[in-house]
Formats: C-alpha cells, structure tokens, sequence
C-alpha cells in the first residue's frame, strides 16, 4: 500500500488591512460595552483575537486608533455615498436609497452614537483637532458633490450655495446625532434623513436637494 506525505497545511497571514479591520471592528465593540476611556487596548486586541504586539505594530496607542478608525470611516462613507450619486442622480431617490446602502464593513456607520461619542474624544485634545478638522472637511466636501449632482442631474437651482449648505446640513447631522445621544428615543436614526426630506419640501426648490453624508 503506498501511503502519500500529507500536504503542510499553509499558514496565511492576514494582511495589514485585514489586520486593522479586525481591531477597528473589536474596538468598536470594546467601547460600546466598557465606554471609550475604560476600554483598554489587551481588551481590543483579546477582542480582536490578535496579540498586544499586534495590536501595537499597527497603532502606537488607543488615540492613534481611534483616528484611523474615524479616517476609516469617513473614506468608507465618501466611497458609498459616490456610488450611490452615479445610480441616483434625484435628491429623492438619493435619500430613499441612502438607508439600504451597506454599512456591514463599517463599525461607525453601523454604530452613529459610537461615531459622534469618537469625534467628541478625540476632540478633547489639541493634538488631534486638525485631523479632525481635515475629516469633516472631507465630510463637507462630499456632502457639496452630491447636492451638485443631485441638482444638476435635475437641472434645478438652488437659492444657497451647495458649500454652504453642505456645512449647514453637515451641522444638523451630528446635531440630531448628538439630541440622539440624549434622547434615543425621541431621536429615530432616520431622523436626519426625514429632516432633510420634510426641508426640501417646505423649501419647495426641485432640484435643491440634499445629500446627507450617510454616516
């Protein structure tokens, strides 16, 4: 009877990308359930099913990580939100088709509370309020893109600048964010989205159409 040398089974390492979506997905989860100063990093990387060295060859400490994870999530967001601007080219369809987008590989966009709870920490120090300000800038930015979009696409004109509306809606977004904080009841997760739809229609411009962030 000939007998065959069983194959080595190989070991994959999971990729840098791979490696730091697992501690972003763990640390979201971390903090949801110890609070953001209580959680520790043996916790997110136990949580991550990696090591505290591995945790430490991606991040230099829990502040650097909670950077990459709002950078994350703000490239995640920029990303869904185009695609969903080349499919849908109307601010109503726009806004009826932001709810269905995927958040499934975004810890914040799955999780809007914990988002606005990050920036608020992170925002606690000098250090880190200029990324800050260059993620809501980029926030900004799309939010203008697809009130361009969505108008053009409609070939309506609106009476305020899409700059300068993208920063007002961008405020009402993380405000209600903000009122959900405190009153999770009486603060929906679409909140925003019906706020939106309910100012277009008392404003009466076709065409001047929104474009929440999606976050």
């Amino acid at each position: 009877m000939t007998y065959r040398a069983a194959m080595p089974r190989l070991r994959v390492r999971p990729t840098r990308d791979q490696t730091r979506g697992r501690l972003f997905g763990a640390a979201a989860q971390v903090f949801e359930d110890q609070g953001i100063g209580a959680a520790s990093i043996e916790a997110i990387a136990a949580a991550a099913g990696l090591t505290r060295g591995a945790f430490y060859s991606n991040f230099a400490g829990k502040d650097e990580l909670i950077m990459a994870m709002l950078g994350d999530h703000v490239q995640r967001s920029v990303r869904r939100n185009l695609e969903l601007l080349a499919s849908h080219r109307d601010p109503a369809g726009f806004l009826a088709a932001l709810p269905a987008a995927d958040r499934s590989q975004d810890p914040l966009g799955r999780s809007p509370m914990l988002h606005i709870e990050l920036i608020l920490y992170a925002a606690r120090s000098r250090q880190y309020r200029s990324g800050l300000a260059k993620l809501q800038a980029a926030r900004q930015a799309v939010i203008a893109q697809i009130i361009r979009g969505t108008r053009d696409g409609q070939g309506g004109k609106s009476p305020i600048d899409a700059d300068r509306l993208a920063s007002m809606l961008l405020a009402l977004e993380d405000g209600l964010r903000l009122h959900g904080l405190i009153d999770p009841d009486g603060t929906p997760p679409d909140s925003f989205v019906r706020a939106v739809s309910e100012l277009q229609q008392a404003m009466g411009v076709r065409g001047a159409g929104p474009a929440p962030d999606g976050d």
